[in-house]
């Protein structure tokens, strides 16, 4: 399966030059990452101070994800058309600016406020980050390590998040997690313009149609997931929701074939380890939030740990990924990385499993820690390879709509699978009538863990026919040669 995309035409800068702009990406994408799940730990206390309900305290999270997700593509095809380093910096300079604004929200009202314009920003500044990584790094072994810290980093971060929201929440205070990204974001703003390249402004224009719909059917589709975890499938706002979501993103594809200059080229859906990257990486990024999302609350509400060793319990998943990084190339080189892809969401998967067998007796050094081992040594290897196959034969000037398409596939998963798995949850500790407290919640959490194996399971069959697909297509590429 290869992953060699068109070399940018730019000469190769020496090694420390390189190494600081793999550091400001990498600063931009670890705060933006790390937003997502920082507060995951810290909802309590956030709600007793700001005064929010039960209800209203899930839009600390949503409506991040709302505005991240919805305007994900425009922010790839405005990076495109601009200049990717000039969007970069916008999108980083308004971050560092929410931020601070959620650092130091007086009511929920402007914390919420202060939330959208985080997403806002990073739905224009991530887009651009693996597209000037891709163009910063023209050698194909260094692209591929670069590439591969990018991806531990994105799937790091989440685990990370959690740990320090729990460290910030326990010994400082919540707004700690939002203050941190500041002076990061400085830092960044002061390096980006001098040592990340610039892209040419591209003659042409944004094709508003084609934002509006997709803008606006990402958004639906977010907002009605959403609605389904908090009120129900059956609920009119969700059905409506998920309705107009569907019929927009329909009138979105019919209106990128006809397009002179589509927002998001559709001819990237035509390779199928790309289209098959993107389907997998939904899969399992949303099983992934579950490991994230209910395993901290069964920490804490069954196991009885502070947020503080809820957070540091993460650690072990939190170095696999990275350890990951030193791992993808040799094990790559000796087994192929269509292979290796299918073991690693194999291991993910088993650790999955192996974490459903959990009760209010599991110990968490023979109960917890191993599948959690599992899961980051799997999860790892596996988001370092779809990110590269999410980039596979794309020309210079689709890069940006591509990484726009590989950050939207994992803001997607988180999303998607939060909402089902809320689902699951709820619909199980409803039903564990014979059973009650800790023991109730036990099991319902088991039932989260156990409905997102099938994730994987569904993760290692597209897999299975991107390898099939690729191989089909090497022989032919063999014949006509």
């Amino acid at each position: 399966m290869s992953t060699a995309s068109v070399d940018v035409p730019v000469g190769t800068p020496p090694a420390w030059r390189r190494t600081v702009v793999l550091a400001v990406i990498m600063g931009c994408q670890l705060m933006m990452v790390l937003d997502t799940s920082i507060v995951t730990t810290a909802l309590p206390h956030v709600q007793r101070e700001l005064g929010f309900t039960d209800t209203s305290l899930s839009w600390v999270q949503n409506s991040y994800a709302l505005a991240f997700g919805g305007l994900l593509l425009l922010g790839a095809r405005t990076g495109d058309l601009l200049g990717r380093r000039r969007v970069f910096a916008a999108g980083v300079g308004l971050f560092t600016a929410a931020s601070l604004m959620a650092g130091l929200a007086p009511s929920a009202d402007v914390l919420i406020l202060a939330r959208v314009l985080q997403g806002i920003a990073s739905a224009f500044a991530i887009p651009a980050t693996l597209a000037l990584l891709v163009q910063s790094f023209p050698q194909p072994e260094e692209r591929t390590r670069a590439i591969s810290i990018y991806s531990a980093v994105i799937g790091a971060g989440g685990s990370a998040g959690i740990i320090v929201g729990g460290l910030f929440t326990d010994l400082l205070s919540w707004r700690w997690g939002m203050l941190i990204n500041v002076p990061i974001g400085i830092a960044v703003l002061l390096l980006a313009p001098r040592f990340l390249p610039e892209t040419p402004r591209a003659a042409g224009r944004v094709d508003v149609p084609g934002a509006l719909t997709v803008t606006s059917g990402m958004t639906a589709l977010v907002f009605g997931l959403v609605s389904a975890a908090e009120s129900g499938w059956t609920a009119p706002v969700t059905i409506a929701t998920l309705g107009a979501a569907f019929a927009l993103l329909v009138a979105f594809v019919l209106i990128e074939r006809r397009a002179i200059q589509p927002i998001t080229p559709l001819g990237l859906f035509r390779d199928v380890t790309r289209s098959g990257a993107y389907l997998v990486r939904i899969l399992i990024v949303g099983a992934m939030f579950s490991t994230f999302y209910f395993l901290s609350q069964y920490l804490q509400n069954v196991q009885g740990f502070s947020a503080v060793v809820a957070g540091l319990s993460y650690v072990p998943l939190t170095l696999m990924f990275f350890a990951m990084v030193y791992l993808v190339r040799p094990l790559s080189a000796r087994i192929g990385k269509p292979l290796l892809l299918l073991v690693s969401l194999a291991v993910a998967g088993g650790g999955m499993l192996w974490l459903s067998a959990i009760d209010t007796d599991t110990p968490f050094f023979s109960g917890i820690l191993p599948p959690l081992l599992l899961l980051g040594v799997g999860q790892g290897i596996a988001i370092i390879l779809l990110t590269e196959f999410g980039m596979t034969r794309v020309a210079p000037e689709d890069n940006g709509a591509a990484s726009g398409l590989v950050n939207t596939a994992h803001q997607l998963g988180g999303t998607i699978g939060l909402a089902l798995l809320t689902v699951v949850f709820t619909a199980a500790a409803a039903n564990a009538t014979t059973s009650a407290g800790a023991q109730a919640d036990a099991g319902a959490y088991a039932a989260v863990f156990q409905f997102a194996t099938w994730f994987y399971v569904l993760a290692v069959v597209i897999a299975a026919v991107m390898v099939t697909a690729d191989r089909r297509r090497g022989r032919l590429s063999r014949r006509r040669g």
